[in-house]
């Protein structure tokens, strides 16, 4: 790729330079790489170019027909959300649990084309409805770490949600289950009850290291009633090195929040969607159009870009992704700022105006291409064959699959 931006957080490159690929890494990052080197030279002039965007919030288990469920028809298939947005990593948040992360595993992660970690629920059963999601007596941290050291290439942090009672109870056990496996644990806080503060789960009980998701919510005493700014739990939780996430979803995000929090110093540490079947088609949309919104709301394309990358890679401790340094993971995400005027809601439908956009142009993962939005990597159909074009070609999953004679599925 020639004479695109490159924002590379890791490597604190923020300049038009030349991106060079080769057998699924990065094989170089330069001011000029020429292109007689190149089995194809794609021009992404006037573009950015970033690592791979990693969403730590999603909700994907779909496919098990249970109604009304995050293991089942409230998740969304991972591969049509992600490519399309520049994304090549995402984090299922807690759909599974110890019991049945088995069969999430096999059903999607296996066999999609998005790079799928896991976060397990606390709850055995998983992120199932109430009757599942409120039973303490399924809450066990030493099982479900149990679980999670099993796999530990794949399974990324534990995860509590939606609890609604009195008790510690599932905190405590995720964080059992946390320091068992020696990975985070992400909080969404559930009901706010006086029983359990925030500033409690703040200041004792979660770790440095862990994440709070939905941070702009305003369900849970996230922000400061005098100042506007974060309230007292949320800066002594940054002080402590817990990381706060944005996890828009259908509910949890407010401009009366983001507007002055941001205003205030108290920016995203990453970026993440808390994709399912409501938020894709509600405010939230997509992992870029959450970005936009963080943008509108003040905060440089460039951090942006880092909390979409190395940062949501550091703290689910996979920071082989999220950067272009030489030898690296060739996952790239080519990106085009548009300039308008663009709306953008919150989850109580309030709309903050905006003058930029970003959208995503071309896709590579593992050094393929995977999605190209304007043919970019294409060549006219009118141009006469290179030599080179054959070979060039595999590096797509474009390429049309071998006839049925050959034993596989053709594409149709």
């Amino acid at each position: 790729m020639s004479n695109g931006h490159v924002l590379d957080d890791k490597n604190h490159i923020d300049a038009v330079m030349d991106v060079a690929i080769k057998d699924g890494r990065v094989a170089k990052v330069a001011a000029h790489i020429p292109s007689t080197d190149a089995l194809k030279t794609i021009d992404v002039n006037g573009l950015y170019v970033a690592p791979g965007l990693i969403d730590i919030h999603v909700h994907v288990y779909a496919g098990t027909g249970e109604r009304n469920s995050y293991a089942g028809d409230n998740s969304v298939p991972p591969d049509g959300f992600t490519f399309r947005v520049g994304v090549t990593t995402v984090v299922d948040a807690g759909c599974s649990g110890w019991r049945n992360f088995e069969d999430f595993k096999d059903r999607i992660i296996d066999r999609s084309k998005t790079r799928v970690f896991a976060m397990l629920n606390i709850v055995g059963a998983g992120m199932r409805g109430g009757k599942y999601e409120q039973n303490t007596a399924d809450m066990d941290g030493v099982a479900t770490a149990q679980m999670a050291l099993k796999y530990p290439n794949t399974i990324v942090g534990i995860k509590t949600a939606h609890f609604e009672g009195p008790e510690w109870t599932p905190v405590e056990q995720a964080v059992i289950a946390g320091t068992r496996a020696n990975i985070p644990v992400m909080v969404d806080f559930g009901a706010d009850r006086p029983t359990r503060p925030i500033y409690d789960l703040m200041t004792q009980k979660l770790r440095p290291g862990d994440i709070y998701t939905h941070m702009y919510s305003g369900l849970r005493h996230e922000q400061d009633p005098v100042t506007l700014g974060p309230s007292k739990a949320l800066i002594e939780g940054r002080k402590r090195g817990i990381y706060f996430d944005v996890g828009q979803g259908g509910g949890s995000f407010k401009w009366s929040l983001a507007v002055p929090m941001i205003k205030d110093g108290f920016i995203p540490d990453s970026i993440s969607t808390d994709l399912h079947i409501t938020s894709m088609n509600a405010a939230m949309k997509d992992e870029l159009n959450v970005a936009d919104k963080i943008m509108a709301a003040g905060v440089p394309l460039k951090e942006v870009v880092a909390e979409m990358t190395s940062h949501p890679a550091h703290e689910i401790r996979h920071e082989e992704l999220g950067n272009l340094s030489e030898g690296s993971i060739a996952d790239v995400a080519v990106l085009r700022l548009e300039k308008g005027k663009f709306g953008f809601t919150d989850m109580v439908n309030k709309r903050l105006d905006g003058n930029q956009k970003l959208t995503c142009e071309l896709t590579v993962k593992d050094g393929k291409i995977v999605y190209d939005l304007n043919g970019i990597s294409a060549t006219l159909w009118t141009a006469k064959s290179d030599l080179n074009e054959k070979e060039a070609y595999r590096w797509t999953t474009f390429a049309p699959r071998p006839h049925a004679g050959a034993n596989v599925e053709t594409e149709h």
